[in-house]
């Protein structure tokens, strides 16, 4: 089944990352265009259905530009499992072939001798189901993370990595991010600035590129005050439409901050 965000999405049946970015949707949350695969469409897919294809390709040409695939495994992002670095997203999918190819290393990323040890450690079904979004790629200026508790202290207060370009090179530790500590309610209480001297960003055919970032932004802050305050503003209201810690994926693109992905704190 292809679904809109703005439909019910059952995280039996379309995963914990789907299901979770449709209740942002819905929530008013500032999420990119996207549509959900539920698991049973992903593996007719990766078999070869035609018809299901036809449909897949139709609904990618509605979010008119590059996209990210983006895993949404059942039991994913979940409060004891999250699955961050075992499940694979591909970024800046252009074209219908492009497209086909991305789902198939989505769908096997939850295959990987990894990806199940860590099925076996948590005690889930052997059997991996995966469902995907499929979500238009922002043109980021800057991206990163947040952590609306502090991850190791637990104290209350959010704790943000940013980088120029996608957001990858922080997930990925490519870059060296910023840090900032900042607490509820916007207040500032620390700012580190890191060393990043590459940023990830789209590549015209497709797929993404290392480009080195100029000798003046390397150690230049990606965030000022007032995009730390609209951060902390998503955090509060990612707090209040999901209860409990936050584990937040963000970007910045002409000024405007997009909600990538939410899933909870996790130390599994």
């Amino acid at each position: 089944m292809i679904a809109a965000l703005d439909a019910h999405l059952p995280e039996a049946e379309f995963g914990g990352k789907a299901a979770q970015l449709g209740q942002a949707h819905r929530s008013g949350l500032p999420v990119p265009p996207a549509f959900a695969l539920s698991s049973d469409f992903v593996d007719h897919v990766v078999a070869g259905d035609e018809a299901r294809l036809g449909r897949l390709f139709d609904a990618f040409a509605t979010l008119a530009g590059p996209v990210a695939v983006r895993s949404s495994g059942i039991g994913e992002d979940g409060a004891s499992a999250s699955f961050a670095g075992q499940h694979a997203t591909v970024l800046n999918v252009r074209s219908p072939h492009q497209l086909r190819g991305a789902l198939a290393t989505v769908h096997g990323s939850a295959r990987t001798a990894s990806a199940l040890a860590y099925r076996r450690k948590l005690g889930l079904p052997p059997e991996p189901r995966m469902g995907v979004v499929v979500q238009r790629l922002v043109l980021a200026e800057c991206a990163g993370v947040l952590f609306t508790r502090h991850p190791t202290t637990g104290a209350d207060e959010r704790v943000i990595e940013a980088t120029w370009g996608l957001g990858e090179a922080v997930v990925a530790g490519i870059v060296t991010p910023d840090h900032y500590r900042v607490a509820r309610g916007g207040r500032v209480l620390e700012k580190r600035p890191g060393e990043k001297d590459c940023a990830i960003v789209w590549s015209e055919d497709g797929g993404t590129a290392e480009v080195p970032v100029p000798a003046h932004r390397v150690e230049a802050f990606c965030l000022d005050d007032a995009r730390l305050a609209a951060l902390d503003a998503l955090a509060s209201a990612c707090e209040a439409a999901f209860g409990g810690t936050q584990d937040l994926e963000w970007a910045f693109a002409e000024d405007r901050l997009y909600l990538l992905q939410r899933r909870a704190i996790t130390r599994g």
